[in-house]
């Protein structure tokens, strides 16, 4: 029977993949620890009536944006639970924000900790599950609703540095 060294070094330098090809949780025990903050966004789509009562807090399931908060904020604890290589970081502060326009809702959270790995992750799936809760609040009068443009707007600290998407290079 062979024995799997689990500190094989990396596959060509990806962190994630052991030499034999075979993922791994990557060590961070040797990192810096700094102040991370990440903003990620996800965009609902929906037609202005929906919209109008989803601003207005009138929809038949009540109100969508206090709802999608609470799962967002939930859903950024529960990032390591979701996504296998995550690990688990003592967040100091989510926050889940939104802007409603006359055919769509903006979700942006930002999350925070201090640590030795960002925070990318809990951001991105923060507004993906805000996003999906405004789905199933909306879907009774809108059941073609689209959730789009899921992405990180921002991250702060660690060894890669800052950096932030302008208004252009949104997708």
């Amino acid at each position: 029977m062979d024995v799997v060294n689990n500190s094989e070094k990396a596959l060509g330098g990806l962190t994630h993949l052991r030499q034999d090809g075979t993922a791994q949780m990557v060590d961070v025990s040797s990192k810096a620890v700094t102040t991370r903050e990440a903003t990620a966004t996800a965009t609902v789509r929906s037609t202005r009536e929906v919209l109008a009562l989803l601003g207005s807090g009138e929809l038949p399931k009540g109100d969508a944006l206090a709802v999608a908060r609470v799962a967002g904020i939930m859903a950024a604890k529960k990032t390591p639970e979701l996504i296998p290589l995550c690990h688990p970081l003592p967040l100091s502060k989510v926050t889940i924000d939104f802007r409603v326009d006359a055919d769509s809702v903006e979700i942006l959270a930002t999350v925070k900790t201090k640590g030795v790995t960002g925070v990318e992750m809990e951001a991105l799936t923060a507004a993906s599950v805000a996003a999906l809760s405004v789905y199933d609040m909306i879907k009774a009068v809108d059941k073609h609703a689209v959730i789009n443009d899921v992405q990180v707007l921002a991250k702060s600290g660690g060894k890669s540095g800052d950096w932030s998407l302008g208004e252009g290079d949104r997708h």
